[in-house]
């Protein structure tokens, strides 16, 4: 009979230091920061573990073409915002054990 409480301690245990564990990686994702460029370095944006824009720059020579400058500051911040994400998602696979994030979430009906 207490075996089957055992479990259950042991299980909201484990809940409870995944909960920590998510709370530390996403603290250290705002400080985290990820570059992406677009023109061969016409423009570079930089953005945090948060998908939050932190930085940009951009050459002047890119200010000719006004068309084209918007979408290198969209291509640049796509690129930034895509290293962001791979990163959180090798972080989510440590801290899962190695099972994807996403096929976790279907597993528990999230989706």
């Amino acid at each position: 009979m207490f075996g089957k409480l055992g479990d259950m301690a042991g299980m909201l245990k484990q809940a409870k230091e995944m909960k920590d564990q998510m709370e530390r990686m996403q603290a250290e994702l705002a400080v985290k920061r990820f570059d992406g460029e677009a023109g061969a370095g016409l423009v570079r944006a930089t953005v945090n573990g948060r998908l939050e824009l932190v930085d940009i720059k951009i050459d002047p020579k890119a200010v000719e073409d006004v068309e084209l400058l918007e979408d290198l500051v969209k291509s640049s911040i796509a690129a930034a915002s895509r290293r962001a994400q791979e990163s959180a998602a090798e972080d989510m696979k440590k801290l899962t054990g190695g099972i994807d994030p996403g096929a976790l979430g279907k597993l528990l009906g999230a989706e």
